[in-house]
């Protein structure tokens, strides 16, 4: 049984369309990434999935009871917190990724079926976003949850996705992360010399600004 399914969903707040027409669903023990350039829904998408943001039109049905854990993008941190200027700047690099591994564990603490995760390995230097794709994959494994998060670390992505939602106001491909890298639509997305950021994603049909329908080409269903 799925843990939830969107049907022909679209967000538009103040009037203007971020998402459009959106229809996915997703089943316990996945790891699935959404991907897309700057201004593409992702976030959105994600909020809506794990339902603090209700869409304008569309239903998300979820499973009955489904615990979910979120670790956002950004965490607002008390200005008042007790810490020096010096003290600030002698803190390690990674002390970054001890914080996202606390963050983690406090959304495990709920005992989730789904965890959504907003740029997981944001501000993280490559051995800490290793560190904390290996944690991810341990959740999983011990848990059975479905992962559902938003990335633009491309090494991220294709090692550690079994499937990807390429998104640009609407999905425009999904599949398995080698599928969607040769996908025609999706293929800018992991194009070369992006140094281990994902590139801003370009299709032939998005210049109408046409959201896809529930036939909306998939690189591997």
């Amino acid at each position: 049984m799925s843990l939830f399914e969107i049907r022909n969903a679209s967000v538009r707040p103040g009037g203007a369309t971020v998402l459009g027409n959106v229809s996915a669903q997703m089943t316990a023990g996945e790891i699935v990434t959404i991907v897309g350039p700057n201004g593409s829904g992702k976030s959105t998408l994600l909020r809506v999935l794990i339902g603090s943001l209700r869409p304008t039109r569309g239903p998300v049905i979820r499973r009955r009871g489904l615990r979910i854990g979120y670790v956002p993008q950004h965490l607002r941190i008390a200005p008042t917190l007790p810490m020096t200027v010096a003290r600030l700047l002698r803190l390690r690099r990674s002390v970054g990724g001890q914080f996202r591994r606390v963050i983690l564990a406090r959304a495990l603490l709920a005992q989730p079926r789904l965890l959504g995760l907003d740029e997981p390995a944001q501000g993280l230097d490559q051995p800490g976003t290793a560190a904390f794709q290996k944690q991810i994959g341990e959740v999983r494994d011990r848990t059975g949850c479905g992962i559902l998060m938003v990335s633009h670390d491309r090494h991220m992505v294709m090692s550690a996705s079994e499937r990807v939602l390429c998104l640009n106001g609407h999905i425009c491909c999904q599949g398995a992360p080698q599928k969607v890298a040769s996908a025609p639509d999706c293929r800018a997305l992991f194009g070369a010399g992006t140094q281990g950021t994902m590139a801003l994603c370009t299709h032939h049909h998005d210049r109408t600004h046409a959201p896809a329908g529930p036939g909306q080409k998939a690189a591997d269903q």
